[in-house]
C-alpha cells in the first residue's frame, strides 16, 4: 500500500510540475493557446503549480504516512 501511494504521489507531482513548466515556457515554444492567456495569470498559476508540484514530490519521497 505504501509503494502504491508513493507512485501515485510522484505521478501527481510530475503532472503538476509539467503544467507549471508548460505555463511558464509555453509561449516560448509557440503554443498558441498558452500565448492567449494573460501573462500575469499565466505566470502566477505556473509558479503556484511548480511550488505545489515540488511539495508533492518532496512528500512522495519523504513517505511520512
Amino acid at each position: 500500500m505504501t509503494t502504491m501511494r508513493t507512485i501515485m504521489d510522484a505521478t501527481r507531482a510530475i503532472i503538476i510540475l509539467g503544467v507549471g513548466v508548460v505555463l511558464f515556457f509555453g509561449s516560448k515554444m509557440g503554443m498558441q493557446r498558452i500565448e492567449e492567456i494573460d501573462p500575469l495569470i499565466r505566470n502566477l498559476f505556473g509558479g503556484i503549480s511548480i511550488l505545489y508540484g515540488s511539495f508533492r514530490l518532496y512528500r512522495s519521497f519523504k513517505r511520512d504516512y
